[in-house]
């Protein structure tokens, strides 16, 4: 008798242990063990397929796995039975939000505040949180600011949920930094252990840059301090340090791994750690194991891994199946900058893919925020056809980073300038080099290359457009120490101006002066000795005017500035 009612207490409490609820499932949502709350709100909803809370989370269970597909199909089951389910249709705006249907999604959020009188909490949350989303490129932060707010004005208000998505939104904002704070406090004064509040301020101090490195790195120690099962500051700090210190950043991965649902993205992580350990191979055979093991699901970001991975082997034909297979997998707003980039350098392996890689490269600098990504992007482009000796293409390229970059330095000008002038598209090249001389003023470099693409606008020289600019190389020039440094631009520059004195303004005396210069420069140069002798010889006041040569002298003239195109030795970066 006694064995028996062992037997049923022990049945009562192990029916208790597993009889989950709501809240339950919305703590493995806040831990982001989306595989764990998809498994509680499944069973939640089948025992009672009414309760629209349960649908709801279980939907968003399934984006945290990026099930997406599925999220879309309850919901639409859903609201075929319940079209006025409030929850729901926030539920599906959520969805359409991530397929980029901003209209559609805010005619489901507008609609399911009005169906709740715009005063349920829970409903406005679900409204706020995927508009708030630091990572929902098309989410709008300040609708979802307005809504948030709302919910914190109800009597007996008391969620740090909806103060946190709140401080999200306030981040999103440009010059909205302190009310972010300000929220993610509040939540914090609500529910001192909140361990996403202070990982969410974090988050935003780690936008601002290194500078506030130790500020952010204090708030996610701390938010592990309060809760040692948060998983997401785990996942950042693995991020974080992934291209510093990767034996930290394994490290914060295996902490992670812990505390997180065995689920894809798990997987995923494990072959990433080994891309960023050098281990390509061992990379490609880990995501082929977490592809077969995702069945006819598989987690997309593995397919864009394979491809990096391929590329570090230099298999390019692998590593564009892989890139076109991540691509048509994944869902557009979580495809990166990067990504197109990588694919678009992926592509140039190949002939006759340039447009295409050139779309993908458009759409990367169009979505990356970050300056130096764009002109990394850009650049690729620039240095291929640089290498296929397509110069044209490559000018235009480097113009493009000279468009980007705010604080743009004199070899990107000279990448940009001196490409369009080999080509002898001199009006472009001294476009460029106009640049490069107002921002280097007391670099001859500049003015030497700037006379040079005015000469080839007026290769007969007979406007003297080039003067200015070798007079100003030359003033520029003469105040260097060190001669040896600037001696062939010199030396060009005074050849140019003794041909120009002679030939155009018929100034004898002026011509012997810049030939002598030259001649100072390299007492053994045979061809600065025959100038020299010719313009001490001739008188150009007495002689008809001849026509300026762009050759070497024949006896009846000096050589003038030459249009031929050594390459000039590439400044260094200032």
């Amino acid at each position: 008798m006694k064995t028996l009612v062992m037997i049923l207490v022990a049945a009562i409490f192990a029916g208790k242990s597993i009889a989950q609820t709501i809240e339950d499932g919305k703590k493995f949502l806040y831990y982001e063990r989306f595989k764990s709350a998809k498994d509680v709100f499944q069973k939640l909803y089948a025992a009672n397929p009414t309760d629209e809370t349960a649908a709801y989370y279980l939907g968003q269970a399934m984006i945290g796995l990026e099930d997406i597909a599925g999220a879309k199909a309850l919901y639409q089951q859903k609201l075929s039975a319940t079209p006025n389910s409030p929850l729901v249709l926030a539920g599906m705006g959520s969805v359409e939000l991530l397929e980029g249907k901003t209209t559609d999604a805010r005619s489901r959020f507008e609609t399911a505040i009005n169906l709740s009188g715009a005063k349920r909490i829970d409903v406005l949350n679900a409204v706020g949180s995927p508009n708030s989303d630091p990572e929902a490129k098309n989410g709008d932060a300040n609708y979802a600011v307005e809504k948030l707010k709302l919910a914190t004005t109800f009597k007996g208000f008391k969620d740090p949920e909806v103060l946190a998505n709140l401080g999200d939104a306030y981040r999103k904002i440009q010059d909205k930094g302190g009310d972010a704070i300000q929220a993610y406090d509040a939540a914090i004064a609500i529910n001192p252990n909140y361990a996403r509040a202070y990982f969410r301020k974090g988050r935003l101090f780690q936008t601002q840059g290194i500078s506030q490195e130790p500020l952010y790195l204090s708030l996610f120690n701390e938010a592990i301090a309060k809760d040692a099962n948060y998983t997401p500051v785990f996942k950042t700090l693995y991020r974080y340090y992934y291209t510093t210190d990767i034996t930290k950043s394994a490290s914060y991965l295996e902490k992670a791994l812990a505390v997180s649902d065995d689920d894809p993205s798990a997987c995923f992580a494990r072959a990433e750690i080994k891309f960023a350990q050098g281990l390509f191979a061992e990379t490609i055979a880990k995501c082929n194991e977490c592809i077969a093991a995702g069945g006819t699901s598989p987690y997309p970001n593995l397919f864009g891994l394979k491809a990096y991975a391929h590329l570090k082997t230099n298999d390019s034909t692998n590593a564009k199946i892989n890139f076109e297979e991540y691509l048509k997998r994944q869902l557009p707003s979580k495809i990166g900058a990067g990504d197109y980039s990588g694919y678009a350098y992926t592509l140039l392996k190949f002939a006759g893919n340039e447009q295409a890689a050139i779309s993908m490269t458009e759409k990367a600098v169009m979505l990356d925020t970050l300056e130096k990504n764009k002109v990394d992007y850009l650049k690729i482009l620039a240095v291929y056809y640089k290498d296929k000796g397509a110069f044209a293409q490559a000018g235009n390229w480097y113009n493009r980073v000279i468009g980007v970059k705010k604080n743009y330095n004199n070899v990107d000008l000279y990448n940009a300038g001196y490409s369009y002038y080999r080509i002898n598209k001199y009006d472009s090249a001294s476009s460029v080099f106009n640049k490069y001389v107002t921002k280097y003023p007391d670099d001859m470099f500049g003015f030497y290359m700037l006379a040079k693409s005015n000469a080839g606008i007026d290769s007969t020289n007979t406007t003297g457009l080039a003067a200015a600019s070798y007079l100003k190389a030359i003033e520029v020039g003469e105040k260097v120490a060190d001669k040896a440094k600037v001696k062939d631009q010199l030396s060009g520059a005074y050849t140019f101006m003794m041909s120009y004195s002679f030939n155009l303004k018929r100034d004898q005396a002026v011509a012997i002066s810049y030939a002598n210069k030259a001649l100072a420069l390299d007492t053994a140069d045979a061809q600065a000795l025959k100038n020299l002798e010719f313009v001490t010889k001739n008188n150009p006041a007495a002689k008809p005017a001849t026509k300026p040569s762009t050759t070497k002298p024949t006896g009846n003239k000096p050589a003038a500035a030459t249009t031929a195109k050594p390459k000039p030795t590439a400044p260094k970066a200032k």
